[in-house]
């Protein structure tokens, strides 16, 4: 075996890798290594340069290539080349940055784990876009399929990135349009049909809107039975909720509910995006947790503990706390659905992560949330203090507290959740009580 055909050996068995541990590896000097570099030409990729230089082997991605640049929009709406993704063999990738040192991912780069469809608008994008020839289930996409969505039609993701000319020329030649109130029903039912919409992640029935100035996701539920009486409900709680946290001084987006014709909207602005162009880097706790902390903390708490202590990651200790409160919070409010997509924050895409925590959103009583069509009798289980949250569980619970006393007093939810309300106003009393 030659010395061209071992190299292809080394860079396929260990992946992106430095000329000195290449040079040592093959037992070869650098004077070697460069003609060998040479010979090998655009078979293998280079990255960074003098003694820190790096190589891979490429890989090509059909439709896309070998790379594609990457675009940040300012909070202005102007778009700035940040990059270049280059992708590699082994299922690996190489940020070259415009500005700053290049970064290899194992993987797609964190900031992408956001940016995929997903969720409840997501599953539609294979059949909004058949001429990409993706699976026809996101679930069974591969990183590839991920990233010929991104940069073949991802002008509307989350956060203030786009990969890819097409994506960027699509941003370019589009501004959103401008929806009014008396469009949501159409909006709704396109929404039930598998219309477009942004890649906003989650399963609760919703559409993204540009509405009286502001970019919004709009939930919504209608129809007949218990099912749907319940989600109705339930808009109504998150409203509460939200008010509840900012009357505390927690950073909530703006919302506000409303019926129309039969169906029941809640409104909420979106956090990453600044007037009609503009927009901000955001991150969710998953893609947090999936590239940097190894492997999923049990719940929010312990994953703010966490990455105090990941020297990659920044954190101010009073978001570290904020992080502890909200997930009691959560908890004494029967907030079941605390998984890691839904947290966020803000963050600019770059080697090191300052996190900065976003305003809350997706916080209610999804306990007794319905199970497809039908009401599942459920428990309201308070957890009782521990280690981390003991110091604040119970300023956190008093508030708790006040919010299920709100909605036994809120007269537009129906009779049997205000009941449901009191039982669990009462339950908390008691736990509360018990432990003073």
């Amino acid at each position: 075996m030659d010395k061209l055909d071992r190299l292809f050996r080394v860079l396929r068995a260990g992946g992106i890798q430095r000329g000195e541990e290449i040079q040592r590896e093959l037992g070869i000097s650098q004077p070697v290594m460069s003609r060998l570099m040479s010979e090998a030409g655009p078979r293998v990729s280079r990255f960074g340069r003098s003694v820190a230089t790096c190589y891979a082997l490429p890989r090509e991605i059909v439709g896309l290539g070998r790379d594609a640049p990457v675009f940040r929009v300012d909070e202005r709406g102007c778009p700035n080349r940040h990059g270049v993704l280059h992708f590699l063999e082994g299922d690996g990738c190489w940020l070259e940055r415009k500005s700053g040192s290049g970064q290899s991912f194992r993987g797609l780069p964190p900031f992408m784990e956001d940016m995929r469809p997903q969720g409840y608008i997501g599953r539609s994008f294979p059949a909004l876009y058949p001429e990409l020839k993706l699976p026809g289930r996101i679930s069974d996409w591969n990183d590839d399929h991920q990233l010929i969505a991104l940069a073949m039609r991802g002008e509307d993701c989350v956060g203030n990135l786009i990969i890819g000319e097409e994506s960027l020329d699509r941003f370019n030649a589009g501004k959103p349009q401008s929806y009014a109130r008396a469009d949501y029903p159409n909006l709704a039912t396109g929404a039930l049909a598998g219309q477009p919409g942004s890649s906003a992640g989650g399963e609760q029935p919703k559409f993204a809107a540009y509405s009286e100035g502001r970019h919004v996701l709009v939930k919504f539920a209608g129809g007949d039975g218990a099912a749907a009486d319940r989600w109705r409900d339930l808009l109504i709680c998150e409203h509460l909720a939200l008010g509840m946290l900012r009357s505390v001084g927690v950073a909530v987006p703006s919302s506000e509910w409303f019926d129309l014709d039969g169906m029941r909207y809640l409104e909420v602005d979106r956090f990453d995006r600044i007037g009609r162009q503009g927009r901000c880097g955001v991150i969710s706790l998953y893609a947090v947790n999936n590239h940097y902390l190894g492997d999923k903390p049990e719940n929010w708490s312990r994953a703010s503990k966490r990455i105090l202590d990941e020297s990659a990651l920044s954190m101010s200790v009073a978001d570290s706390d904020r992080l502890v409160w909200l997930d009691t919070f959560g908890d004494l409010i029967g907030n079941t659905d605390r998984h890691f997509g839904n947290l966020s924050f803000f963050a600019e895409e770059a080697r090191e992560l300052t996190l900065t925590l976003a305003p809350v959103y997706d916080m209610l009583p999804m306990v007794f949330a319905p199970a497809g069509a039908n009401l599942v009798e459920r428990q309201f289980a308070p957890r009782p203090p521990t280690a981390l949250n003991l110091d604040l569980w119970h300023e956190v619970a008093n508030h708790a507290l006040n919010y299920w006393s709100r909605l036994c007093e809120e007269e537009r939810l129906s009779v049997s959740f205000r009941r449901i309300s009191t039982e669990c106003r009462d339950t908390l009393a008691r736990f509360i009580s018990e432990r003073s």
